[in-house]
Order: C-alpha cells, then structure tokens, then sequence
C-alpha cells in the first residue's frame, strides 16, 4: 500500500529526492515518516511529518539536509535529501502512523518496501 522510489548511487555531497505514494488508505489521517537502516544496524528515524503537513520532525543527524513535504491531493509523501554524505547510505522506508506522527518505528502501521540510497565518498 505504500510504494517508495527515487534511491540510487549518488556523490557525497549530491541530492536526491525520494517518493512514497500510498493507495488502499485514507492518507489523509495518517502521519508519515521516513526511516532508514543501514547494514547491521538497527532502523532509525530520519523524519515525519503529521497529517496536514504543518509539523515536521527531523533526526538530529539529518537536520538542516533533508526536507520532508507532503501531497494529500497526490497521497504522496517526498524526502529531500541534499548535502549527502557516506553515512546516509541505508534502505530507506516510507511509513504511515495513524494520526498521531511518532518518530517509533513500532507505532507505524504500513510499509514501504523501501529503496536504496547510497552515497559514494
């Protein structure tokens, strides 16, 4: 129900722009988040946004880099990553939290199937 894209092979220092498009729900009533785990590790929080897109959060590692934006008209969620360094290389995971935006991977109903994002130092 969630369908994410947009990863690749980019340089440090490059951007780019993921996509998560959600069908078979009511977009609408649920918060959104990205997440990523990298190899070995557990997944982490990157950023959410709530409902209305009028908050958003973001993990202090990407702060300042990455913009998270919504589009309730396109049931589409974006993840604007600029700045990219080595370290953000991960799968990275689109989730929907039903009303209330956590930045808990447990409280997250759907997933993504995710996509792969790595940066070349």
């Amino acid at each position: 129900q969630l369908q994410a894209s947009g990863g690749g092979l980019v340089p440090s220092g490059g951007s780019l722009r993921l996509s998560c498009t959600a069908s078979g729900i009511t977009f609408r009533l649920y918060a959104m988040g990205w997440f990523r785990q990298a190899p070995g590790k557990e997944r982490e929080f990157v950023a959410a946004i709530d409902r209305n897109g009028g908050d958003t959060y973001y993990a202090d590692s990407v702060k300042g880099r990455f913009i998270i934006s919504r589009d309730n008209a396109e049931n589409t969620v974006i993840l604007q990553m600029n700045s990219l360094k080595s370290e953000d290389t991960a799968v990275y995971y689109c989730g929907a939290d039903y009303w209330l935006v956590s930045q808990d991977p447990n409280n997250y109903e759907y997933w993504g199937q995710g996509t792969l994002v790595t940066v070349s130092s």
